[in-house]
């Protein structure tokens, strides 16, 4: 017997000779860890099908890392901003008609266009999924390219998860579909009591009407059923919380709506004024302060209103001539919003009715873009600016929510009007005072109103869509009734008090 095989039996040199292969092979076709990698495969192939080295890249330590210096901010380039299909508008006109007639405001894009289908460096930043995300990892903002952006496609409207009951929770709830449905305990709130909220001018119950049938409806959405409004409960759910209005004359009828809807349309000694905390004083000169806020003490509880029509950014021109121009900033948000943004937990935006070529004449706005008057002819017709506007505004508030996490954001769409027989100036009225004439259910998906549909697809900004349901209430409006009737005058555009917009609420509500 050999030495080797005293000292190493057989068995032993077997494993011994199986134990250097293995390592051989290990250093020779393993050298590295495979975690230190991904395949950047496109969707639906295999790692067979991909060519040796192809497709792969080191994976990054921080999957939420993005240089700054990857995606400079731009200029905002209008120049190919088009919408072929809107012509010019004068006052009352286009914008300012009913639901039916909004999607004449549609960019003219090819059919069935979408944000996926642009190409790189075509598209809107796309919206973290990741609603707590730090300062540092913010992506720098990008201007869009005009020229490619679409409207046409309307979002799916988002799942509410409060003020609904358990078995309510459907996935597609749709707010915005369903019926009205008649209801004894409505109104809210009284008409006649509410005085220390309403304008009189929209106080109906103030004036010479004598029918108030339109007021003892509800909105019965057909995939979810919201929970009574009670007033008690909205200021112990709103406890520490400001909720902000930001928009037209109808955004401040919702304001009204929502306080006379939290006070019970009662006189409260516990509501106060804080408006001077948001600036919101009577100028000398003025007619009325630029917008109001109440805080109900006992819940901390603070609803606002701020005035801005457009929702473009008003700057004077000549800040000592009462008379000055002023600039319309369509890509950029107004001053109040980003001012005090950090101070909102609700925000509803809206416009509409003041696009149009009278309005902005009279008000002596001028349009800028960039900084600069604008002279692209294109994007100086009405349809083509307001659609600018509503982009840039839902992108910039988009792009704030992650520092902003507490803050639900919605964008109403346009509120309907109903002048027949003429206009606001020629004649035109809405003496119905019949309910639901035209029906009682809505049940289309898409929205009625398409631009801001689309302003707010991609984004987590809420479509507040009440649209089609406030078109079917064509004898809510002020009409020929007001606290200082005027023969042949008739408002068709604004409602009774309490109305339509208190439904917009109950629904707004719903979902925050």
């Amino acid at each position: 017997m050999s030495v080797i095989e005293i000292f190493c039996p057989p068995y032993k040199i077997v494993m011994l000779l199986y134990f250097i292969s293995w390592l051989l092979a290990d250093l020779l076709f393993y050298p590295y860890s495979v975690s230190e990698f991904v395949v950047d495969a496109p969707k639906g192939s295999s790692l067979d099908s991909l060519t040796p080295n192809e497709h792969v890249q080191e994976k990054d330590s921080n999957p939420t890392r993005l240089e700054e210096s990857q995606i400079p901010e731009k200029e905002f380039d209008a120049s190919n901003f088009t919408n072929s299909v809107v012509p010019e508008t004068e006052d009352g006109d286009a914008d300012t008609k009913p639901s039916s007639k909004i999607k004449e405001f549609v960019v003219d894009t090819p059919k069935g266009a979408s944000f996926d289908s642009l190409t790189p460096n075509e598209h809107v930043q796309e919206t973290d999924s990741d609603p707590t995300r730090s300062e540092e990892s913010k992506i720098p903002e990008k201007e869009f390219d005009a020229s490619n952006f679409t409207n046409s496609v309307v979002p799916e409207t988002k799942d509410g998860d409060a003020d609904r009951e358990p078995s309510s929770k459907i996935k597609d709830c749709n707010y915005s579909k369903g019926r009205w449905v008649a209801d004894s305990r409505w109104p809210l709130y009284s008409g006649s009591e509410c005085k220390q909220w309403l304008s009189e001018m929209w106080a109906c119950r103030l004036t010479q009407r004598t029918d108030f049938s339109f007021e003892g409806y509800r909105w019965q959405p057909e995939n979810c059923k919201m929970l009574e409004f009670e007033k008690s409960a909205f200021l112990r759910r709103m406890q520490d919380r400001t909720i902000a209005f930001i928009g037209d004359s109808l955004g401040r009828q919702q304001f009204q709506s929502l306080m006379c809807m939290a006070s019970g349309g009662e006189w409260r000694e516990d509501i106060e004024n804080v408006g001077k905390e948001y600036g919101l004083v009577k100028a000398r000169g003025a007619i009325r302060p630029d917008g109001w806020a109440y805080r109900f003490s006992n819940t901390n509880t603070t609803i606002l209103y701020y005035w801005s029509a457009s929702l473009a950014d008003l700057e004077p021109l000549n800040i000592t001539d009462k008379s000055t121009d002023v600039a319309m900033h369509l890509d950029r948000a107004p001053a109040f919003m980003r001012r005090f943004l950090h101070r909102f937990d609700v925000l509803v935006l809206n416009t509409g009715h003041h696009w149009n070529r009278g309005k902005i004449t009279a008000n002596r706005w001028v349009m800028y873009v960039n900084g600069k008057p604008l002279k692209d002819r294109k994007l100086l017709e009405i349809g083509n600016a307001k659609n600018l506007t509503v982009h840039s505004v839902a992108r910039w508030l988009d792009s704030q929510l992650p520092s902003h996490p507490r803050l639900k954001a919605f964008f109403r769409t346009i509120s309907p009007r109903h002048f027949r027989n003429g206009d606001w100036n020629t004649g035109g009225n809405c003496d119905n005072t019949t309910p639901l004439t035209g029906g009682s259910e809505i049940s289309q998906d898409e929205s009625s109103d398409p631009v801001i549909a689309a302003a707010v697809k991609g984004t987590n900004i809420t479509l507040l869509d009440i649209t089609a349901l406030s078109e079917l209430r064509d004898e809510g409006h002020i009409s020929r009734y007001s606290v200082k009737a005027t023969t042949g005058v008739n408002d068709c555009l604004h409602w009774c008090l309490p109305g339509i917009p208190d439904t917009w609420n109950e629904l707004l509500i719903a979902q925050v």
